[in-house]
C-alpha cells in the first residue's frame, strides 16, 4: 500500500508527500529524521489529508498533481469542499497560487 498525504507545517505551508508507511512517516517527519528535508525547522506537523493507491505509479501521480495545485485548492480538498475545489480548478487564473 502506498500514501499520498497532505501535512501541515507549523508555519502554515502544506507539504504534499508519498510513503509507504504513513505513521512511521509522520514521525520521522516530527522527530526531525532529515535535517535537511523541508519540514525539519516547521516541526511539529500535522496529518490533514490523505488516500491510499496500491499502485506506487498512481500514487506518484497523484503526488505530482497536488504538489502543482495552489494553497485554496489543498485546502478545498482537506474539507472536502467539492463545490470549492471544481471553482479552483475552473478559475485557476483568477485565484493565483498562494
Amino acid at each position: 500500500m502506498y500514501y499520498v498525504y497532505i501535512i501541515e507545517c507549523l508555519d502554515n505551508f502544506f507539504y504534499v508527500g508519498i510513503t509507504s508507511n504513513l505513521s512511521n512517516r509522520l514521525t520521522e517527519h516530527n522527530k526531525g529524521a532529515d535535517t535537511s528535508a523541508y519540514t525539519f525547522k516547521r516541526r511539529p506537523v500535522l496529518l490533514k489529508w490523505y488516500a491510499e493507491f496500491t499502485n506506487v505509479n498512481l500514487a506518484i501521480e497523484k503526488e505530482k498533481q497536488l504538489k502543482g495545485w495552489s494553497r485554496r485548492k489543498k485546502q478545498a480538498l482537506i474539507e472536502e469542499d467539492w463545490d470549492k475545489l471544481i471553482q479552483y480548478s475552473k478559475n485557476h487564473t483568477e485565484y493565483q497560487k498562494d
